[in-house]
């Protein structure tokens, strides 16, 4: 059975305050619907500064979201955790995990816009030990226990609901972010299907004596929008899904390795490149894939484009699924 994800960034490069206002609380509510109809997680992200209101504070709407759903989780992946301040977010997702029964988890990676560290004052040359610090902070101060941190001692309150801890993982594709999990023994979050850089994390576990395990893209990770005329979807709100592909790669390096990175440069190639998919309920049912990822808000798409996606996923492919009927 695929694992299910409905992925929220809020995008929209457009909006007035009245729209975003309006999409934030759509994407509640598609959150509630999905929810009831039994999809695995909601997924959301950290951006800054970004022209197209990319979403900056995903636990302020993980915390939304859990205030409109029951059972549901929530993916935080990824936060840039040198951009926090330690003990705060420590509190932060100590205060989610209770309020939400321990239906958070969240990804922490170090980032990979100059930007945004040059935004908040950050030293993007300090990131990696600014990474270590946060999150063996974050550790340590679930404990509930009182502990040294930058030459005070401190506690933080209070403990959160999940034992031993909030479940917490390093993202990234480099061996540095394999070896930090590793370190800690925390599991791992490979940005994109990287065999080899998961070897090397099992390999560096071994030596450091801890257990760990990751949470490793398929090779083929597309991002669906549901359609009962794909044809007509693309025609209308292509350049939706090709703004969100062209932001994206705007962003990245050649040393950075996404599952969901575009090469596209019109609607067309888009298309055809195959990570951005408009599929009918029918096509979606024989994808094969190890996760479905359902993007119902991409690039600014109408709320109620939005809306015809959530419903023909969540009624037309769920209950279809195997073991799901």
């Amino acid at each position: 059975m695929p694992f299910t994800v409905v992925r929220f960034n809020l995008v929209d490069p457009r909006a007035t305050p009245e729209s975003l206002s309006e999409r934030y609380r759509a994407a509640l509510a598609m959150a509630a619907y999905a929810d009831g109809h039994g999809v695995d997680t909601v997924q959301t992200e950290e951006h800054h500064g970004v022209a197209n209101n990319w979403l900056p504070s995903p636990f302020a709407f993980a915390g939304a979201v859990f205030g409109a759903t029951e059972r549901i989780t929530v993916t935080v992946s990824a936060i840039i955790g040198p951009l926090h301040d330690p003990l705060r977010l420590a509190e932060d997702i100590a205060v989610l995990d209770l309020l939400s029964g321990g239906r958070l988890v969240t990804v922490a990676g170090i980032g990979y816009r100059p930007e945004e560290y040059e935004e908040r004052g950050v030293d993007w040359g300090r990131r990696g030990k600014l990474q270590d610090l946060l999150l063996e902070t974050l550790l340590t101060a679930w404990t509930g226990e009182p502990f040294t941190y930058r030459g005070r001692t401190v506690r933080v309150t209070p403990r959160p609901f999940t034992r031993p801890r909030p479940l917490l993982l390093v993202g990234g594709s480099s061996r540095a972010a394999a070896r930090r999990a590793a370190r800690l023994g925390l599991p791992f979050f490979p940005s994109a299907h990287l065999p080899e850089l998961e070897a090397y994390y099992r390999e560096r576990c071994a030596e450091y004596g801890t257990e760990g395990w990751t949470m490793m893209p398929s090779e083929v990770t597309p991002l669906l929008h549901l359609s009962e005329d794909p044809d007509r979807t693309w025609a209308e709100y292509g350049e939706h899904f090709l703004h969100e592909a062209r932001t994206y790669a705007s962003w990245q390096s050649k040393d950075i390795r996404s599952a969901v990175r575009s090469a596209a440069t019109t609607v067309a190639e888009l298309r055809a490149e195959g990570v951005y998919r408009v599929v009918t309920p029918e096509e979606c049912l024989t994808l094969c894939l190890e996760s479905l990822v359902l993007h119902p808000l991409c690039g600014g798409m109408p709320v109620e484009e939005g809306w015809r996606s959530v419903r023909l996923f969540c009624d037309g492919v769920l209950p279809r699924l195997p073991e799901r009927g």
